[in-house]
């Protein structure tokens, strides 16, 4: 899943955890603690996204289903990771679209106010880009539609791919 910071992405890989059996929840925030570079630099951003595609596909390898939830920002960063994991049959791209200033509203850890402050640099949304996707293979409108449907809109598209 991709999408701003406080699109929802995370909350709605949570939500499908309580349907699908042994979903591995591949957090973006998660990961970078313990598993890249911390700065937020286009080169580690890239780096960080390199490095979740690489442990998705050991993870596909072992038929283990997860939810990747990255803002993963670039649409550069999105088609590398489909060819890292090399497998359309289970990598889709999941837009989880939301407005700024909703994301901003959402925030309960005060990062956008940070970022439009000065106090963090290089914060997706405000002061680095977010390249929405041009053909995202499933796009949740979570500004208009309640946690529980986004939900229910990714399992109809995961049955409608065979893959629940």
């Amino acid at each position: 899943m991709t999408g701003l910071p406080c699109s929802g992405k995370t909350t709605i890989v949570r939500k499908l955890a309580e349907t699908i059996p042994n979903l591995a929840i591949l957090d973006g925030d998660e990961l970078r603690e313990w598993f890249s570079p911390k700065d937020f630099s286009k080169e580690a951003r890239d780096e960080h996204n390199r490095r979740v595609a690489h442990l998705s596909k050991l993870l596909l390898k072992h038929n283990v289903p997860m939810g990747v939830s990255l803002i993963s920002p670039y649409k550069e960063n999105r088609a590398n990771a489909r060819e890292i994991i090399g497998d359309d049959t289970k990598f889709f791209e999941v837009y989880v679209n939301a407005s700024l200033a909703q994301c901003e509203e959402r925030d309960v850890k005060g990062m956008y106010a940070k970022a439009r402050s000065g106090e963090i640099k290089g914060f997706t949304g405000i002061d680095d880009p977010y390249e929405a996707p041009d053909s995202a293979d499933l796009v949740l409108d979570t500004e208009n539609k309640s946690l529980d449907e986004s939900a229910a809109e990714v399992l109809e598209f995961l049955k409608s791919k065979n893959l629940i």
